[in-house]
């Protein structure tokens, strides 16, 4: 039986709760509502785009609630942190099950997601090299498009 949005979305909601009850934190609709418009969300976003997204779908946040809610999401790894060389966070929804890493364009900033299954071989040689578990890891490209030489 294949799996719906839906389905995966309550999955989570519930770890999400889970989460909340865990370390004492209130259950809010806000905090639930963040979190639905975060993972329908494609790609990468900032917290002043959702911020702005959310005041246009006439949902009632604060900037503070919504910093609040992405800290607890990066807590409990629901949502991932990227800088890619900005003064600015972007962040994206966490798929617990795609590793992927990212291409930088240097002039506009935009942002290509891959993966290469190569990158798993690399991780396990250096787990048995320094003898290591990695939790987790990141890489970045930087570059420009040959075709603007």
């Amino acid at each position: 039986m294949k799996k719906t949005s839906e389905d995966s979305f309550d999955n989570i909601r519930k770890l999400f709760t889970e989460y909340l009850e865990r370390h004492g934190h209130r259950k809010t609709p806000e905090r639930f509502t963040i979190l639905k418009e975060i993972f329908a969300t494609e790609g990468h976003f900032d917290i002043e785009t959702l911020y702005i997204r959310m005041k246009n779908h006439k949902y009632r946040v604060s900037r503070a609630t919504l910093y609040n809610t992405i800290e607890l999401l990066l807590d409990c790894g629901l949502v991932t942190k990227h800088q890619f060389g900005t003064n600015y966070a972007q962040f994206e929804k966490t798929n617990m099950l795609i590793q992927h890493d990212h291409f930088i364009f240097n002039d506009t900033g935009e942002v290509l997601e891959f993966y290469d299954p190569r990158i798993e071989e690399i991780k396990a040689h250096v787990k048995d090299l320094f003898n290591v578990d990695i939790t987790h890891y990141s890489l970045t490209f930087y570059g420009h498009s040959r075709d603007q030489k």
